[in-house]
């Protein structure tokens, strides 16, 4: 059977309706393909990771964290902005491990214009890739000071000779090593470590060494003459277009900075990194170890009461969480838990103050000796040391007082207890009976007669059998 005129007819108009839906199904297709490729060419940045303050655990934690976690596809530079006196030597080379480690180039930024990059900061600088200085600001004093053990830097200044005013360096024509072995040592590798970081990125080794044998310091505008510097920009985006062309070392390869427009966003410490920061805080580290010691004093001379001791365990916990991560004086330490002790131990021997003053004194020699005050930002307030001492001292003489007044107490138990009392009789015949005597019957005797409710004193006790007399 044919068909009919309209079915055939029908046919096209199907057909030729479908063709501009699928056109525009494609074209919107092509469009979102368009937008997301568009987004991702938008989506190239530069991270800014800030550095204010004393490089500690802290600081080194936050920025080893954000440099492992940036993703090299869309980062194409991380600025270190930085601001700091120094820190420690083993927190800044963790941060140094992490930028050698890091798949984006580094770029360390001294700014605002008044920051400086002193001590720890100076070698973080020759580790970057691109060094950079906002105009006003100073790089060096790079000198390490050995703490017991554990090199801090600080900074340094050059030592003078007496009565020319030149540095001791140069009183002779070159670098005077120091007398001590150790000292030496230190700074040798210290020296040692700078040079290799400044070869690695093609920066001035000789000044960085005399920043850490005569701790001098340089000027924004100087480091650039002297190449400690690549750069002095007023901004993180005056800086991108400074650097922006510039061939770069990055994991052992040269890599050119493409780095001009690109969109700055900036990571700041979070909340992990200022509790960090707070805990390895000398002074908090301090509170927190000398609550633990004494809530656990308190709750084994008063079992049972759970509260001290357990808020007292947590807190010696953290704290010592936080004194393995800063550098401490062991001396010091002992001489802190000594005084409490010695305290403590008062209030059982009772010395009449002998051995509590003792404690006092090794108290507040430890708590002076604990912290090293050569770093900056990891010595102890003298405020902290002051008010621990008196609240210590105010311990011991009020255990002191309660203990002269227990002494003074009248007895209140045994034979003693009942000397001198009064009682009542209740009963009496010949020269024996019964008394009322603190509450209680009690036979008594006594060398005459009595008479029932008569007043009567307790003259002495014969085991059970109290010997009386009228009162």
């Amino acid at each position: 059977m044919r068909p009919g005129p309209t079915e055939i007819s029908t046919c096209p108009i199907k057909h030729s309706a479908r063709r501009p839906v699928v056109g525009l199904v494609i074209a919107a297709l092509a469009i979102i393909i368009f937008a997301a490729h568009v987004n991702c060419a938008e989506a190239d940045e530069a991270v800014v990771l800030e550095i204010d303050g004393v490089i500690g655990p802290a600081i080194a934690d936050y920025v080893t964290r954000e440099l492992t976690r940036i993703d090299s596809t869309h980062t194409r530079l991380v600025v270190l902005r930085m601001n700091t006196p120094g820190g420690l030597d083993t927190s800044m080379r963790d941060i140094i491990r992490a930028i050698l480690a890091s798949p984006v180039p580094v770029a360390t930024y001294v700014a605002p214009s008044g920051a400086r990059a002193a001590s720890a900061g100076t070698y973080i600088t020759y580790a970057s890739a691109v060094a950079a200085m906002a105009p006003g600001t100073n790089l060096g004093a790079a000198t390490p000071i050995q703490l017991g053990g554990l090199p801090g830097l600080p900074g340094g200044t050059p030592e003078k000779t007496k009565g020319t005013g030149q540095d001791k360096d140069h009183a002779d024509g070159g670098p005077e090593e120091p007398a001590d072995a150790e000292t030496r040592k230190v700074v040798n590798d210290a020296v040692a470590y700078i040079r290799s970081l400044a070869e690695l990125n093609g920066r001035n080794a000789d000044w960085a060494a005399d920043a850490v044998r005569r701790g001098v310091s340089a000027p924004a505008s100087e480091a650039l003459k002297l190449h400690v510097i690549d750069v002095v920009a007023d901004d993180v985006a005056d800086l991108l277009r400074k650097v922006d062309g510039r061939t770069v070392m990055v994991g052992g390869e040269s890599r050119r900075l493409a780095v001009a427009g690109l969109d700055i966003v900036t990571i700041r410490p979070d909340w992990r990194t200022e509790i960090l920061a707070a805990l390895t805080n000398p002074n908090v580290a301090f509170i927190l170890m000398l609550i633990g010691v004494y809530g656990l004093i308190f709750e084994f001379l008063s079992p049972g009461a759970v509260a001290p001791g357990l808020i007292g365990a947590i807190s010696l916990l953290v704290a010592l969480f936080a004194l393995n991560l800063i550098p401490i004086s062991y001396a010091g330490a002992g001489l802190v838990l000594l005084g409490i002790g010695l305290m403590v131990a008062e209030a059982h021997i009772g010395s009449f103050g002998i051995i509590g003053v003792g404690g006092i004194i090794a108290f507040a020699i430890g708590a002076t000796m604990m912290f090293p005050s050569t770093v900056p930002g990891f010595g102890l307030s003298s405020v902290v040391v002051i008010v621990a001492t008196l609240l210590a001292a105010g311990f011991f003489i009020l255990t002191l007082s309660m203990l002269m007044r227990s002494r003074h107490r009248p007895v209140i138990t045994g034979k003693e207890a009942l000397l001198g009392a009064t009682g009542e009789v209740v009963s009496w015949q010949g020269q024996e009976g019964r008394v009322r005597a603190n509450g209680e019957i009690w036979r008594a005797r006594a060398s005459r007669p009595l008479q029932p409710g008569m007043p009567v004193k307790i003259i002495d006790c014969d085991r059970l059998i109290l010997v009386v007399e009228p009162s």
